[in-house]
């Protein structure tokens, strides 16, 4: 491309699964999640080979013939200007997914069935399956985790607010910004009546919200959990929401959610700190920046 402009490989599971998972899990490219269909040629056995090359299970990849490799374009800068994004996802492989597409036996075969808001801004029927993970997983008792990852070029305000709602109604553990709260679901106030607003509207047992600058809360257990923000040099700011995801995740898996709070902090961090949305990192170094985060409890939140 012109200009010094470098193209990438990117998506969810290029970011927030092997940002924690890959290392210590065995994660699985689930189409809910990220897109699991994938044009039958050379790009898309380029994308499989980087995805395997992460360790990610793409067993149950589709490949479909005639299709194209969503694309979205990215512009870096510093404050205070903002990074631009250009998405170019219509009639992709991905944004054509369809509940049939799905086989639903190998994706549920999981502890945890983790799902965004990205991937049912793409399309009517990617939003269909989305709806169909939710209900199955329901019905099978798989935890459900949804992070509603508000993407303004994909879907407007109004839309994705109305959308959302039933999907994040269904969630036993809930990502949200807190400026998504208050935009699409109209929670406001300070963080404690904000995420009290959130919780009201999802039979979640965990509310998870990133305040930027002023780190991450995590309402559970009626405690309201908060984690500054870990002093970081900002190299670039793509991924640290997935990574930030991939940490708590990480600490559910080990019935831990207040650790994975700090280990989500942590990872936030990493990823701040280095070029890209993939970030390469160990146990060991997530320990020593798990260190220099502090943080506090408000016990009885919701009162």
């Amino acid at each position: 491309m012109a200009n010094g402009s470098t193209p990438a490989i990117g998506s969810i599971w290029r970011s927030a699964v092997p940002k924690a998972m890959s290392v210590w899990r065995w994660p699985a490219w689930a189409a809910v999640a990220g897109g699991q269909r994938l044009p039958d040629h050379a790009l898309g056995s380029a994308v499989l080979r980087a995805l395997r090359a992460d360790g990610v299970d793409t067993s149950a990849v589709v490949r479909a013939p005639n299709t194209r490799v969503g694309t979205y374009f990215l512009e870096f800068a510093s404050q205070p200007r903002a990074i631009q994004v250009i998405y170019d996802r219509a009639g992709s492989a991905a944004a054509q997914l369809a509940p049939q597409d799905i086989d639903w036996e190998y994706l549920l075969n999981t502890k945890i069935l983790h799902l965004t808001g990205i991937t049912a801004a793409l399309s009517a029927s990617c939003y269909a399956v989305v709806q169909e993970a939710v209900r199955r997983a329901r019905t099978a008792g798989i935890t459900l985790s949804f992070d509603v990852n508000y993407r303004g070029k994909l879907w407007d305000a109004a839309t994705a607010g109305t959308q959302l709602r039933p999907l994040i109604a269904e969630a036993d553990l809930l990502f949200c910004k807190s400026a998504d709260a208050a935009l699409l679901f109209g929670c406001t106030g300070a963080p404690a009546e904000q995420m009290a607003q959130l919780k009201a509207l999802s039979r979640a047992s965990a509310i998870c919200c990133t305040f930027g600058a002023e780190g991450a809360r995590l309402l559970v257990d009626d405690d309201l959990i908060h984690r500054p923000a870990v002093p970081v040099q900002i190299v670039d700011r793509i991924g640290s929401g997935d990574a930030f995801a991939a940490g708590v995740l990480d600490g559910l898996l080990d019935g831990d959610l207040r650790g994975g709070l700090d280990r989500g902090v942590a990872l936030a961090a990493i990823a701040l700190s280095q070029h890209g949305d993939r970030i390469l990192t160990t146990r060991a170094e997530l320990a020593t920046v798990m260190a220099q985060s502090g943080g506090d409890v408000v016990r009885g939140a919701k009162d």
